[in-house]
């Protein structure tokens, strides 16, 4: 009997011991995937912040052109930094008139009224459902009245929720139509029961962006009281015109986008900076710095911060300037120079006895502080919404500059106790950081609260969307989304796959548009010219050049098909990288140079394009170039760009087509190496 009971327990136990072995083997197996998923997440998330980091510099560089500016450079680029020639409301009001717009009988999308309602509304989702374009006339009359609307609401929102209701929070939408329509049929739509706070970054990448801005504008008239919009950092329009929104809207409305294209500018110049729920959480798009005031932020002109680096605010700065290097400023011109300082403040953003007298806009015989002026101005007002718009929080205590995307900055924990403490709020809920699960908490306490409603922001499968609802307890309740009906038929395998493939794509793109530069920092640890450098040196001469924060050691073979012994042969590998040679007549290194930044170049190119003609001519072109050789301290001959100009004008018309520039030099799709 008791022999008979010792083989079911046998046999127990190895089933117990197999049951072990595959938990273990599936832990095992998933937590490959994970790091195989966070490894790809840090890839996407690195180019991005790069290619941000690329789009401030290019900013700022203009803003040295102006600050040292010559005719041609002033005549090419002046009016990106010039508020639009409208200076009054009334000319405002006729610049949206739309009424000599006529709509033809054609026109099968939906009619809408003024003012809007929820009826003109439903039509108007059903139509974008179902891909329809709205007329431009219907478009210029929803911009005019939200024009008109955002003018009287204040810089921060102050925002009530009762025990009878919940207000909903939604973060960067990026163009993506289906996220928010998907967000509207689970949780759904705006009205006075059921308030909205959409919380920056509704424009770019996404195909959508036009859609979703009429949506939310259109709700905003029809619950003005209920539906509240901060400020994106994406939300401006030189960030538009290299992320997509700019070549949207013209692609659209070919007629009528470049006058919609300055409306929005003006808009979105108007749309307040954050909102306070309760007088106790803060809802703003980026967050804050140790230097972040409420209360000042709270006084500014917000519109008028753009013109901190305004061409006339420029040119009266140059006026003093000159008056001070030639010694006039001293006595019979002391009232013209006042008027012309006065001026000065007035464009800035900040009017405020108190900001002047900190700023030292008072009578004093030493000019020379003018340039401090400037500094001061800007830092009171523009550093301030900057901060606001794209700084990060950090793990660590401190606040430092944000390098990594360029603008705004890093705060830690203590910096979040403190600006909390001092405006007596709880909590801190901002967007702009996609996360894998849609929603992060960090700092202390968990003060901090990333929202991000772009699902698959970067691949299909590489992050959930998500929103919060919040009642009069101030707990925030997450919802997760996936707005992709392909992304839920995929396996946990099948969609780190999927998204691994395409971050590698992406990652051997950046590699080689950095061929030259990766070959020259190679050839710093080969001194003997074998073609042959050890895996370590391998990754440290790529992240170098790179500058991506990257594990390159544990991504080596994706990346390298051929290793042996820890050695890389980088000369074959670089052959990999490599696209088929450019014609004869295009130089290779305006080429390289172009591949490297393509973004910056039609960015440039789209400025250059006053227009919006979508045409540039030769000099045009050349003077494209020249601006592009300046910010990136290189020389470029004239007989390589008039060379390069005459190989892309297909058509010898005399002039270039951007679209047709940038596909002929599109980088090639360089998956068959991975």
């Amino acid at each position: 009997m008791g022999c008979g009971m010792g083989k079911p327990r046998i046999q127990q136990n190895k089933s117990i011991r197999a049951a072990l072995l595959i938990q273990r083997w599936y832990r095992q197996y998933v937590a490959r995937l994970e790091m195989r998923r966070r490894c790809t997440w840090n890839i996407f998330q690195s180019i991005e912040y790069a290619g941000e980091q690329d789009q401030i510099k290019l900013y700022n560089f203009f803003g040295f052109l102006m600050d040292h500016f010559t005719p041609t450079s002033r005549n090419l680029i002046s009016h990106i930094f010039r508020e639009n020639e409208i200076c009054h409301d009334a000319d405002w009001e006729r610049y949206f008139c739309y009424k000599d717009i006529e709509v033809p009988a054609s026109y099968s999308g939906p009619h809408l009224t003024i003012p809007m309602t929820f009826c003109g509304l439903s039509k108007l989702m059903e139509a974008f459902k179902h891909k329809q374009q709205l007329h431009a006339r219907y478009v210029l009359q929803i911009l005019g009245e939200t024009w008109r609307l955002l003018r009287i609401l204040p810089n921060i929102n102050h925002v009530s929720v009762c025990h009878t209701k919940e207000i909903t929070i939604c973060g960067d939408l990026h163009g993506q139509l289906e996220d928010l329509l998907l967000i509207f049929y689970k949780n759904g739509l705006p009205s006075c029961e059921k308030p909205y706070i959409f919380n920056g970054d509704f424009v770019d990448r996404g195909k959508n962006s036009l859609e979703i801005m009429l949506i939310l504008f259109g709700f905003l008239l029809v619950y003005p009281n209920d539906v509240h919009l901060n400020r994106g950092n994406h939300e401006d329009h030189i960030v538009n015109l290299r992320y997509g929104f700019t070549k949207e809207v013209l692609g659209k409305y070919r007629v009528h986008g470049k006058k919609i294209l300055k409306l929005l500018q003006k808009i979105f110049s108007w749309l307040p900076l954050a909102t306070v729920i309760n007088h106790k959480v803060l809802v703003v798009h980026g967050g804050i710095s140790d230097s972040t005031d409420l209360d000042l932020v709270a006084r500014m002109d917000r519109h008028r911060v753009r013109e901190a680096f305004n061409f006339s605010t420029i040119s009266v700065f140059y006026r003093i300037q000159a008056r001070e290097k030639s010694g006039r400023a001293h006595s019979s011109n002391w009232s013209r120079f006042s008027a012309d300082r006065l001026c000065l403040a007035r464009s800035s953003s900040v009017c405020d006895p108190f900001t002047l007298e900190k700023t030292g806009f008072k009578r004093c015989p030493n000019f020379s502080f003018l340039h401090k002026c400037m500094n001061v101005i800007t830092r009171n007002a523009s550093a301030q919404i900057v901060d606001l718009l794209w700084s990060d929080p950090m793990p660590q205590n401190g606040c430092i500059a944000n390098e990594v995307r360029g603008g705004g900055c890093y705060w830690g924990p203590d910096v979040t106790e403190e600006v909390l403490g001092r405006h007596n709020l709880q909590l801190l809920i901002r967007s702009h950081e996609c996360k894998q699960d849609g929603y992060e908490f960090c700092h202390d306490r968990r003060q901090v609260l990333t929202i991000f409603s772009a699902s698959n922001y970067y691949e299909v499968g590489s992050n959930r969307g998500a929103y919060i609802r919040m009642g009069p307890d101030l707990v925030p309740h997450f919802i997760q989304y996936q707005a992709s009906s392909t992304c839920r038929e995929l396996t946990l395998r099948q969609s780190v796959g999927w998204t691994e493939r395409s971050a590698l794509r992406a990652l051997r793109q950046q590699l080689f548009v950095h061929k030259s530069d990766l070959i020259g920092a190679f050839q710093e640890f080969d001194p003997n010219n074998t073609g042959v450098i050890s895996l370590r040196h391998w990754a440290t001469a790529t992240e170098r050049v790179l500058k991506l924060g990257l594990p390159w050691r544990v991504l080596r073979p994706q990346l390298v098909s051929r290793a042996q012994h820890g050695m890389v042969n980088y000369q074959q590998w670089i052959r990999e990288l490599s696209i088929p040679e450019p014609k004869p007549e295009v130089y290779t290194s305006i080429l390289e140079t172009m591949y490297k930044n393509h973004s910056n170049l039609e960015t440039i190119f789209r400025i250059i394009d006053t227009d919006h003609s979508g045409l540039i001519s030769f000099e045009e072109f050349r003077q494209t170039w020249k601006l592009l050789s300046s910010h990136l301290k290189m020389e470029i001959s004239d007989k390589a760009i008039a060379d390069l100009a005459q190989s892309m004008d297909f058509n010898k018309d005399g002039s270039i087509d951007i679209n047709e520039f940038m596909e002929a030099f599109r980088l090639v799709d360089l998956s068959s190496h991975g």
